[in-house]
């Protein structure tokens, strides 16, 4: 049977958008996938420069049912199906 994929929005902000080159995108990867499993192939997909700022991200989950979305740096987190790249931004 072959794996189960989902595609998961990732929109990316200040310094993850500059190492992009773009400002979102659409990462396939196994349903259930991890924070850890996206950020690994955002590391292939950009190299060192997102490497870098990924280092120092938080990452900001869809809300679900409705509720306000949870930023974590736990990446052991499920990714669901839309994550915000957010670099540490100025004067905070």
């Amino acid at each position: 049977m072959a794996e189960v994929t989902t595609g998961i929005e990732v929109r990316y902000f200040a310094a993850a958008a500059d190492a992009a080159g773009r400002e979102k995108d659409t990462i396939d990867l196994p349903e259930g996938a991890d924070l850890g499993a996206l950020r690994a192939v955002l590391v292939d997909r950009y190299g060192a420069g997102m490497e870098r700022v990924l280092s120092v991200a938080a990452f900001l989950l869809e809300p679900g049912d409705g509720g306000a979305g949870e930023l974590t740096r736990d990446l052991g987190r499920p990714a669901g199906s839309r994550v915000d790249v957010l670099p540490p931004f100025a004067g905070g």
